[in-house]
């Protein structure tokens, strides 16, 4: 058989950490060297971490970049080493360095640039314009960098019809919900209708907002996934492609003699690599993943998003506001899988209006999850400011001003905590209530990251049972998940006072954030909400922007997200009605 053994190392590198990156994928090199491979691959911009931002406006970090792939070059072996990394030449690109024993053989430099959603890279780079194949003894292949591979009759394409039996397509590819089913459906597609073998490599970590998933997979020339990693969690996926089934299904293909007696295939440059073949090797087999629910797919990029924001940023400790309520509930337990219990802390700051059964929930959760807890009742510190404010409130009623006074106490508190014991504050805020703004400023929005911002409220309680049900146990209490959600700012206070059912609103925030619709075609697909309900949820998004603008980064898990993903104006008088 003529076959080619690869390895895709699924790393997870720091941005802008050049010489942590070069340890992590020299010793990469070496894991996946043990399989005796052919290629050895790694993800898009794996030296300086994705996205490096305006890093990239930097002249001496583009010099680092060059000095720390050099480094890289002294581990090659006898296997090819593709990694992702900026060169430098007229400008700056978005490329893939070819390495072969110390050299750097050749340089493919990304064509397609995308700049939509949290991408920006019209902003840094240049696209690339050369069609390049490479040559190993018997065998050709390309290598494409992430959105090359997304559109029909792209780089793959022609690298297909100029030979190549196989394509490495290295990415730095955000999670969202459902994005990884369209991957596969996409790329099953490429394969099949090139007759290539598709290799997909994704980058896996936590980035600020957003989080990479990994699960890096390779598809065959008819469409059939045949590997694939981990998810959320680094991985060497190892597989002997076997290119005679390649050159059979072209055999059968009369559509590709066509198309490559159509094409000017005078634009693919052949790069031969003077290789020969390492030594005899094993025969592996690739473990297949086992499939996960959507409520451990979105637990997981949680964890890991949590995790690498903690430790990336060199903290250590978290602290979190408990208020009995599910949001804090969830975000604890995201917590304590993601950095320890032991580096948990918990802070229960009770008001005047703080129920006995909120009291207890807090205890019951700090319990079960096994994280230590501090207790600063804040009635006397509400007191202090109402008497303080009373001369310039001029005797006037008690509103929400009074309300958000409190939150604002234990935002203070909080920071203060986190100041003196160098805690991270993680938020609790979920996207339903930064959607609407039900949320005060330098309050329960204080704080440095905000876990579950991106993650709607009927999802909290999806996630809620999904974890006691993975653990066998209430960690989070059933009383928390059973009773209506509440600030408990005032007396007899519920969310619903203020907003509508999160069953009513969610879908209402979907169509509207997510998806843009307008406000008739959001009624028409939800006849059974009140009309006067979507009027106030879309009117509550509008005026809510400068709050939004001022909260912490959190993770990104739905297909638009709040911050980079979703840029609205804060002046702004547009109106649907």
């Amino acid at each position: 058989m003529k076959t080619v053994r690869i390895a895709l190392c699924q790393i997870n590198p720091s941005v802008g950490d050049l010489d942590g990156n070069v340890k992590k994928i020299a010793g990469f090199i070496e894991k996946a060297g043990e399989y005796y491979p052919d290629i050895i691959a790694f993800p898009e911009l794996a030296v300086t971490g994705y996205p490096p931002e305006d890093l990239l406006l930097n002249p001496q970090f583009i010099k680092d970049t060059h000095a720390a792939l050099k480094e890289i070059q002294v581990s090659t072996g006898d296997a090819v080493v593709i990694t992702g990394f900026v060169d430098r030449t007229d400008d700056i690109y978005n490329a893939a360095a070819v390495l072969y024993k110390g050299q750097l053989i050749d340089v493919y430099q990304k064509m397609y640039l995308p700049n939509y959603s949290v991408f920006d890279e019209f902003r840094y780079f240049k696209a690339g314009s050369r069609y390049t194949v490479y040559g190993m003894d018997d065998f050709l292949f390309g290598v494409t960098i992430c959105e090359d591979i997304w559109y029909e009759g792209g780089p793959s394409t022609v690298q297909a019809l100029g030979g190549a039996e196989f394509i490495i397509n290295i990415n730095a590819s955000p999670y969202n919900i459902g994005k990884s089913g369209f991957r596969k459906k996409m790329l099953a597609t490429r394969a099949y209708d090139n007759s290539v073998i598709i290799a997909y490599l994704n980058t896996v970590g936590g980035q600020d907002e957003l989080v990479f998933d990994g699960q890096s997979f390779i598809v065959d020339q008819n469409g059939e996934i045949i590997a694939e990693g981990k998810q959320f969690e680094e991985d060497v996926i190892i597989a002997d492609l076997d290119l005679d089934a390649v050159f059979i299904k072209r055999l059968h293909d009369p559509r590709r003699r066509q198309q490559v007696s159509d094409f000017p295939l005078q634009g693919v440059e052949k790069i031969n690599i003077a290789w020969k073949r390492g030594k005899d090797r094993v025969s592996v087999s690739p473990c297949p993943r086992v499939p996960v629910t959507e409520e451990e797919e979105v637990y997981k990029a949680l964890v890991l998003g949590t995790r690498d924001y903690v430790h990336k940023n060199g903290f250590v400790n978290v602290c979190i506001g408990l208020s009995g309520g599910i949001d804090s509930a969830l975000v604890a337990a995201i917590a304590v899988d993601a950095v320890g219990g032991n580096n948990v802390t918990g802070v229960s700051m009770p008001s005047p209006y703080t129920s006995q059964e909120s009291r207890e929930d807090t205890q019951e959760l700090v319990r079960n999850l096994g994280i230590k807890l501090i207790e600063i009742p804040i009635t006397s510190i509400f007191d202090a400011y109402r008497e303080t404010l009373a001369q310039s409130f001029e005797k006037r009623p008690s509103d929400i001003t009074e309300e958000n006074l409190q939150a604002r106490i234990r935002g203070n508190l909080l920071m203060a905590l986190s100041n003196k014991f160098g805690w991270l504050v993680l938020t609790t805020g979920n996207k339903s209530e930064m959607s609407v703004g039900y949320a005060t400023l330098y309050g329960d929005m204080a704080g440095g990251f905000a876990v579950i911002k991106d993650v709607p409220k009927t999802l909290v309680y999806r996630l809620c049972r999904w974890k006691n049900l993975k653990e066998g146990r209430m960690v989070v209490p059933g009383s928390v998940l059973d009773k209506p959600p509440t600030a408990e700012l005032r007396p007899d206070q519920k969310d619903t006072d203020t907003l509508p059912p999160y069953e009513v609103l969610d879908p209402i925030l979907k169509l509207y954030i997510e998806e843009d619709k307008s406000f008739d075609e959001i009624v028409a697909l939800n006849p059974d909400s009140p009309v006067e309900d979507t009027k106030r949820v879309i009117r509550m998004v509008d005026f809510s922007e400068y709050k939004r603008r001022q909260s912490p980064p959190g993770i990104k898990i739905t297909p638009r997200a709040f911050g980079r993903d979703r840029r609205f104006p804060i002046t702004n008088r547009y109106r649907q009605f």
